[in-house]
């Protein structure tokens, strides 16, 4: 028989020791324990390290004393569970957690019955699960309920919807996976890094999904996403003015690379339409536009932190 595969836990966390507590007590109670966790730590902090100690499976901790934010954190931390000989690595972030004990099982199982090189599960709204945490658009329609990514697409296959996941919320990679696509990309710091991992995974052609029988709670990041054109588009409009910087600016950059290119008429459209007739905002049009330039040129400074 061959041995057991290696399953590695990787978080990243920065200045939220309370909820990094919740989502390790969720990680390390699974029915099907990881074999290692690793927690990135973007401040460095003592308490953190000594929380991470404390944890009831073989731990490490990485403390950095430069913030790498979310792309950096998830890439030092998968570079290292690969080093460690991981099989597999389950992503999660400290203000998520899995919504029951039975996530991992039911992640590898899926992933097994359907040769899977990644598999994720639905993301759902910490505050009422029966919801998404972030809406899914396919075509032109938003999908915001779990019971709506299920029975109307044709594209779902008993319990997996393929081609579409989310990557750092609960998502498990096969180490062999990794090595084909990459970690994420530290100049992105953080928003878009997501995306941009996707983007390779699907150009890869390696088959993944979402296992619609595990939920991972996250909080509920609807509120970013602005309805235009009576509700049949969306554009994204967060309020916080350094998460503008590097959603519009790593958009740029995102909607420059193959794979993406083909939404560029499409972006144009929505954020046009969002400052010049839902906001009446032409200077916040041209900032979007200086931001999105700074991205497609690789100018990946953290001005605006």
């Amino acid at each position: 028989m061959a041995p057991p595969e290696m399953v590695t836990a990787v978080i990243v966390t920065h200045r939220r020791r309370e909820l990094l507590a919740k989502s390790l007590d969720a990680v390390v109670t699974q029915e099907r324990r990881p074999d290692h966790l690793i927690v990135v730590d973007n401040d460095d902090d003592p308490a953190v390290r000594e929380l991470v100690s404390g944890q009831p499976v073989p731990s490490t901790y990485l403390g950095s004393r430069r913030n790498l934010g979310g792309a950096g954190g998830f890439a030092l931390g998968m570079l290292h569970a690969l080093a460690l000989g991981s099989d597999w690595i389950w992503l999660a972030d400290d203000d998520g957690r899995p919504a029951d004990a039975t996530v991992l099982a039911t992640l590898l199982a899926c992933a097994e019955q359907h040769c899977l090189a990644e598999v994720s599960p639905m993301v759902c709204n910490l505050d009422d699960p029966r919801r998404l945490a972030f809406p899914l658009r396919r075509g032109l329609v938003w999908r915001r309920l779990v019971s709506e990514l299920q029975s109307e697409d044709s594209s779902v296959s008993g319990d997996l919807l393929p081609g579409i996941a989310s990557l750092f919320n609960g998502a498990l990679f096969r180490a062999a996976t990794v090595e084909a696509v990459g970690v994420p990309d530290l100049r992105l710091f953080v928003r878009g890094d997501e995306v941009e991992l996707h983007r390779r995974l699907v150009r890869s052609g390696l088959p993944f999904g979402t296992c619609l029988t595990a939920s991972y709670l996250h909080p509920c990041g609807t509120e970013e996403f602005k309805p235009i054109l009576g509700g049949r588009m969306h554009t994204q409009y967060p309020d916080d003015e350094t998460k503008r910087f590097f959603t519009y600016r790593n958009r740029g950059y995102l909607l420059a690379q193959p794979g993406l290119r083909k939404l560029l008429p499409q972006e144009w459209v929505r954020f046009g339409w969002y400052f010049l007739v839902s906001r009446r905002d032409p200077a916040g049009l041209r900032e979007w536009i200086r931001l999105r330039r700074l991205g497609r040129r690789e100018k990946f400074g953290r001005t605006g932190q």
